[in-house]
């Protein structure tokens, strides 16, 4: 297990954030980011998410539309999404990352607010969008071994995506 400390630069909650007020998604906590509601209109979930998403991004210095993209790939949106590997949450936060960064990774405001606090910390780490983006999908070990986007093919396609999802948004 990575050791998350000073040398690995990954910001901790903010005060007012050890204890996040708890979100009560009703019935559509399932249901994929971009669902919209019957009428076209966003559903109640997705305003409250990209409200929390907003305020976390700029808590954190972070892109919103970066954060957006990423939790897009990782789990559409759902907050109950859990990987093949184990990953779990908006922001699929394997346990042992979650752990480190102190969050529960089933509490979606948690999930998220760590999910964009290790992402923030791989910017920080490799400086570029796309070594942060490898980074935060095969581990930060990975890109350092191979001294930027690792050859898997996965984390490959996954940089892709996040990179063409923030082109068409621009």
């Amino acid at each position: 297990m990575q050791k998350f400390d000073q040398y690995n630069a990954v910001p901790q909650l903010k005060k007012e954030s050890q204890q996040p007020e708890e979100v009560s998604p009703g019935s559509e906590a399932g249901q994929p980011l971009a669902r919209q509601a019957s009428n076209g209109n966003p559903s109640h979930f997705q305003k409250i998410l990209n409200a929390l998403i907003d305020e976390k991004s700029e808590d954190y210095g972070i892109s919103p539309d970066l954060v957006r993209a990423v939790m897009q790939t990782e789990s559409a949106g759902n907050p109950d999404a859990v990987s093949p590997a184990g990953a779990q949450g908006l922001m699929q936060l394997m346990p042992d990352t979650a752990r480190a960064l102190g969050v529960d990774p089933t509490d979606p405001v948690q999930n998220l607010d760590g999910g964009i606090r290790y992402l923030k910390a791989m910017q920080s780490r490799f400086g570029s969008l796309d070594r942060a983006l490898a980074a935060y999908n095969a581990g930060p070990g990975a890109v350092e071994k191979y001294g930027g986007i690792p050859p898997y093919k996965e984390t490959q396609n996954y940089v892709k995506k996040i990179t063409d999802i923030l082109n068409q948004s621009r």
